[in-house]
């Protein structure tokens, strides 16, 4: 059997190519021999068709995207451009199709955020008249970002984002985003969270990775709480501040591994400004980290952020909101306790399975304080905590759960899930 995935970008390590190949990695468990077709194509990947006219930066898609969202009516020509696109990318997947003769369509996000909105509607056009059994995977609605609150053709959004037919199934990422499918336009969705192989031990740290706290300045007495994440505003980093600050110990450290600038650099210099006027050591070590291992702009070789996580005496995680949490369940894999803000996907879908973490609501504290500093003193409770939570994602969030998701849609749609 065979399986075409189709997105604007399979590549790299964003959430979706992520998401994507341990989908793809199950689906060969299931007898799927995977083709990819995207706008962006890891060199490494698996065999595929290169389409850079699917990606979310084609000129065309920019352009539609700009007429389509704002304030005010559409211009009289939009639909007709719309259309007029569609048909194009439709031809170009109709080829791509013919040749690899699925068995089962793979959808990545592109009938969920209205990022390449013709390519959304070439593949409507193609799924229901082919009715090629097709799975929808989606990780974020349009509904879900403000930058998309405002279109000038609001029915194409609820004809296309998501599309539905009688041969496709609907996979969302958590429960409260398929209530709200459910709510908005009546369609059903499995649940598929993000997971990990938790069947398999994280990494342990090898030599280069144990140099990590040396290239970081970090001597032997200081603590690492380690922010594994972006600089973004959803991501809370104030309140890691807030608790630094109320511990009042200068020997802890906190360390962010991403870089600032996605959504512009205020944010990170609030956060300095913050730090400062609490007396947090804060440290952005972007420079030395990348998403995985290889040389920086000056030739020297960069940790990878998988090699930053044994190094954590504790965790951080304040997000505000996230579509799920893949950096949790790394911390989880990695065996380490964390603080974590009661964001309101962890509250509906993580929390009630009997996850132990410190927990804020919004706010750091006394309790919080007191808890957290306490297993910083305490290596054997942080070890208990994150051995409990190793057993339950475990059985919640590893390719257990990924694999019973994936059987009941396969199974929804007539397909066999065995090799």
């Amino acid at each position: 059997m065979r399986a075409l995935y189709v997105s604007t970008r399979l590549a790299g390590t964003d959430g979706v190519s992520l998401e994507n190949a341990k989908l793809l990695h199950v689906l060969e468990e299931f007898g799927f021999s995977p083709h990819m077709c995207a706008g962006e194509l890891d060199a490494d990947g698996p065999p595929g068709t290169l389409a850079p006219e699917l990606h979310f930066r084609d000129p065309l898609a920019v352009e539609l995207g700009e007429r389509f969202f704002g304030p005010g009516d559409a211009d009289p020509s939009l639909r007709d451009d719309l259309r007029s696109r569609a048909d194009t990318l439709r031809g170009a997947l109709e080829r791509v199709v013919d040749e690899v003769r699925p068995d089962l369509l793979v959808l990545q996000n592109v009938w969920a955020v209205p990022m390449q909105l013709p390519l959304a509607e070439a593949l409507a056009g193609l799924v229901a008249e082919r009715a090629i059994p097709t799975l929808s995977h989606e990780h974020d609605y349009h509904w879900e970002r403000e930058r998309f609150a405002e279109a000038r053709l609001p029915t194409y959004l609820d004809t296309y984002f998501p599309f539905d037919a009688p041969s496709v199934r609907h996979l969302a990422i958590n429960s409260l985003a398929a209530d709200a499918l459910r709510r908005r336009r009546g369609v059903e969705a499995l649940v598929l969270p993000n997971v990990l192989d938790f069947d398999t031990p994280a990494p342990e740290p090898d030599a280069f990775a144990a140099t990590f706290r040396d290239a970081i300045g970090l001597t032997g007495e200081q603590r690492l709480i380690l922010q594994p994440t972006r600089v973004v505003p959803r991501k809370g980093i104030e309140l890691a501040i807030d608790l630094l600050a109320e511990l009042a110990e200068a020997r802890n450290v906190l360390v962010i591994t991403h870089a600032a600038g996605d959504e512009g650099l205020d944010y990170l210099r609030a956060l300095e400004q913050r730090a400062r006027e609490r007396s947090v050591d804060l440290r952005l070590v972007d420079h030395v980290v990348g998403a995985t291992r290889a040389p920086g702009p000056d030739g020297t070789p960069r940790f990878g952020l998988w090699d930053t996580y044994p190094h954590a005496d504790l965790v951080t995680y304040p997000s505000l909101y996230e579509g799920f949490g893949n950096a949790l369940l790394e911390t989880i894999w990695f065996r380490k306790a964390a603080l974590v803000n009661r964001y309101a996907v962890y509250a509906a879908d993580i929390a009630p399975k009997g996850f132990r973490f410190v927990e804020i609501d919004g706010a750091v504290t006394p309790a919080a304080v007191r808890a957290f500093g306490a297993l910083l003193d305490d290596p054997a409770a942080r070890d208990a905590m994150a051995e409990h939570n190793l057993r339950l994602a475990r059985t919640h969030f590893g390719y257990g759960a990924l694999r019973r998701v994936v059987a009941s849609a396969l199974a929804a749609l007539g397909l066999p899930t065995a090799a």
